[in-house]
């Protein structure tokens, strides 16, 4: 893995996605180390971030590394015209390894090819974002003690949802039944659904938020993400469809743990959040570890 890109959760095989879980287990118990000392990491976010660019920063600084970059485009040179191209070739003159999130489609694929250094994408438009992922990964690994053979419920916006994508494609390698419920608008995209059809697994589709999740291992909620829709009417029509209360875990199973890359709008109840069962700020957690492993790795430090 060293010096490679990670640009899209499939640029990993089963084998490194298992050495990277291995590893963020490994910094869980071991999280303040110096191997980072003398390295430059950019953090570039061109769209606004709070949980993936602080662990990010956490994750270097408890390796001792430095940052640099923007947590708003409006403060670079973009403002003034320049391209993503010249940004990255710059960029990549003053850092060992680049993060970057960007609104469009495919930024993070041209950002690596340009680029001097390794770059991890933190999530490029509605695409991909395999670092959330990974401590997806970490987290359901973590809860329970396997990936293998999973009843995983996807809920709320599986179109423009990037966590949803890349967690779709990595978890296929673990022969899970993937249930989806979303509303029509927002449904998982086609060419996902050719994916997992030509892999084999298994999916089924719904537009009711009931109580078929007493069969789920996992619930992965998401929120309708406003940011994606051009029409701010078809946002509110759909915004409260699916929405996550405490009573409805009453007769779930007891391994059951709910996940959500947040940040979580209304579509889990706060009553939620005192249930044994909701597992969402420990794997908010979980991201400083996991991406502690992916620049070791990326780095060739461990």
């Amino acid at each position: 893995m060293k010096n490679r890109s990670l640009v899209s959760i499939d640029d990993y095989s089963k084998e490194e996605i298992n050495r990277i879980l291995d590893l963020a287990e490994y910094f869980e118990e071991n999280p303040n180390q110096k191997i980072l000392e003398g390295k430059v990491i950019a953090s570039l976010f061109f769209e606004p971030s709070t949980r993936t660019r602080l662990s990010f920063e956490s994750a270097v600084n408890k390796l001792g590394g430095r940052i640099i970059g923007f947590t708003d485009s409006s403060t670079s040179s973009v403002t003034k015209g320049e391209s993503l191209n010249d940004t990255i070739r710059t960029v990549s003159k003053y850092s060992d390894l680049i993060v970057m999130r960007h609104p469009l489609e495919g930024s993070a694929r041209f950002a690596s090819e340009v680029s001097d250094v390794p770059v991890i994408n933190a999530g490029d438009g509605a695409n991909q974002h395999p670092t959330q992922t990974l401590l997806d990964l970490y987290s359901i690994k973590k809860t329970q003690g396997t990936l293998e053979n999973l009843n995983v419920f996807l809920v709320g916006d599986l179109k423009y949802g990037r966590t949803v994508h890349s967690l779709l494609i990595a978890l296929s390698n673990f022969n899970p039944v993937f249930n989806f419920i979303s509303h029509e608008k927002l449904r998982i995209p086609d060419e996902y659904k050719l994916i997992l059809d030509e892999l084999g697994v298994k999916y089924y589709e719904h537009s009711e938020f009931t109580d078929i999740i007493s069969k789920a291992d996992i619930i992965y909620m998401t929120r309708v993400q406003k940011e994606r829709f051009s029409d701010p009417v078809e946002y509110e029509k759909t915004k409260n469809v699916y929405v996550l209360k405490n009573s409805m875990l009453e007769n779930t199973k007891e391994n059951l743990k709910i996940l959500h890359p947040l940040p979580r709008v209304n579509e889990i109840d706060e009553d939620v959040d005192d249930n044994s069962k909701a597992y969402y700020f420990t794997q908010a957690l979980n991201g400083v570890f996991t991406r502690q492993a992916i620049i070791s790795s990326i780095l060739g430090l461990k």
